[in-house]
């Protein structure tokens, strides 16, 4: 069987490596960082992923895994070589790919065999074409070195099962060789259906950018519609049900909020209009420029109610307590993070800011050390004039409104997420406010059987489970309605 080397173990990588040893390969992980490669060597996992301390722990413990720091011992060791190292943002957006030519520097010279190396870092495009040249420098006489590009699709939360269930997997490979060893090595998912694109270099390094640059165009395109229905007095919630009813456009990615974060999608988007500006194609990506103004408008329009809710952008007073630091839910990741963002933004101008995350704390407090993290969600609200909602944990959804009323003094809650259900909050007493979605108390007068002066809130919601709660939820038209109804339709 294959032996396999991962060079580089962070996310990525540490998740590749427990991943293909659950496939049933001997790995070994390579990182040039002694503390994390003495860290994974124990079954411990520097980040939270669900599912991944269980999976890396076993296999180390029944010795098919296993971590160290030389790129020789990996050379000598495996036959198929994946590169997971980082490619962070430089220059004017542009990715780095520092770490890609110092992993090949200390790996090529010392192979002692025929071999494939594969990509699996996101790169600009034309980046294998430059490194099958730097491979044919530096490999030994007499070994043959193919270069493949396999990118990878995780979703942070849920990387265990996408590595191991893929739903598409991309080969960009230049030799049948290349191809054979790469079926070898997900002969387990492709067995059990995942599909396989055979395509070239170029192609294999473009598809993961454009699938990047194609999630955060539909997240600010609803975030786009949001801003229009705030002015409007529409409800974007359920626009959105209504657009994702359409299966050319699904309802995937379009809860529109405070926009998306991490280290993929806004260094990506970055990333390809830089490529494309090198390439003298920057007209052809230009729209990719508004869909991060977008993104970024998002987090601002948060800041700027919080502080009007204040009392204005001068007042240098105010307490606000934030639910969520982690720029998704089942993730420590702060890359980027909109949460994180909006809270040092409010720091910033004189505010108070409290944070509660249930997996983001330490990576939040790492990068953000002026701002006040708590243990609990109550403590984070504690005495808080103005309660933010940015991260959609599961966990905040649970939360009760009654309780939090007696622990915050403002009694106001802004849902950037618009995931959580307002019924009971606006029932707790809460002024609970959302973008873009009608939140909103209605009289009933007129109503028959309605008392004098009575109101109900009809909050707008997304998603109805049947057509009878729709029903139920909504205002009855009267007899005459539908009948005028009726024969508009006839005429």
């Amino acid at each position: 069987m294959l032996r396999i080397s991962v060079i580089g173990t962070g996310y990525l990588g540490a998740t590749h490596a427990a991943g293909m040893a659950e496939l049933g390969f001997e790995v070994l992980g390579v990182d040039n960082n002694e503390a994390k490669a003495a860290a994974l060597s124990v079954g411990k996992v520097p980040f939270h992923e669900p599912g991944l301390p269980e999976l890396l722990a076993g296999h180390v413990a029944g010795g098919r895994l296993r971590f160290g720091t030389s790129l020789v011992e990996a050379a000598e060791f495996a036959d198929v070589h994946f590169l997971c190292v980082g490619t962070p943002p430089g220059v004017n957006g542009a990715a780095d790919l520092s770490q890609l030519y110092s992993a090949l520097d200390g790996l090529v010279p010392h192979l002692t065999r025929n071999c494939l190396i594969v990509g699996k870092s996101t790169v600009p495009v034309g980046t294998a074409e430059a490194l099958t040249a730097r491979i044919a420098e530096l490999a030994p006489e007499g070994i043959s070195v193919d270069l493949a590009w396999n990118p990878e699709f995780l979703r942070e939360g849920h990387a265990v099962f996408d590595t191991l269930h893929p739903n598409r997997l991309v080969f960009g490979v230049t030799t049948p060789d290349a191809e054979w060893a790469l079926r070898q090595v997900y002969s387990t998912p492709i067995a059990a259906g995942s599909p396989v694109v055979i395509t070239n270099l170029p192609t294999a390094e473009l598809i993961k950018v454009s699938a990047n640059a194609f999630l955060a165009t539909k997240i600010s395109f609803i975030n786009a519609m949001a801003e229009l229905c705030e002015i409007t007095g529409a409800d974007v919630t359920l626009l959105a049900e209504a657009l994702g009813h359409d299966d050319r456009i699904g309802h995937k990615f379009l809860g529109a909020g405070l926009g998306y974060g991490g280290g993929c999608l806004p260094k990506d988007v970055r990333a390809l209009i830089a490529r494309a500006t090198e390439l003298g194609a920057g007209e052809s990506v230009d729209f990719l420029r508004d869909i991060d103004a977008v993104n970024l408008r998002r987090r601002e329009r948060v800041v700027r109610e919080t502080l009007a809710l204040l009392g204005g952008p001068h007042r240098s007073t105010g307490r606000v307590g934030i639910l969520g630091a982690a720029f998704k839910p089942l993730s420590d990741d702060v890359r980027d993070s909109p949460a994180l963002d909006v809270a040092r933004r409010l720091h910033a101008a004189g505010v108070e800011v409290t944070v509660f995350d249930p997996a983001a704390t330490n990576t939040a407090r790492a990068v953000a050390p002026q701002l006040v993290f708590a243990a609990t969600p109550a403590a984070a609200l504690h005495e808080a004039d103005v309660v933010l909602h940015l991260t959609e944990w599961r966990e905040f959804r649970e939360l009760d409104p009654v309780f939090l009323r007696t622990v915050a003094r403002g009694r106001v809650l802004i849902d950037a997420r618009n995931t959580l259900d307002p019924e009971p909050w606006l029932a707790a007493g809460w002024d609970f406010r959302a973008l873009g979605r009608l939140v909103e108390p209605r009289t009933a007068a007129g109503r028959v059987g309605a008392p004098a002066g009575a109101t109900y809130s009809t909050p707008a919601v997304a998603v109805r489970d049947t057509v009878a709660d729709q029903a139920r939820a909504l205002p009855q038209p009267s007899p005459l309605t539908r009948l005028r109804a009726r024969v508009r339709r006839t005429a």
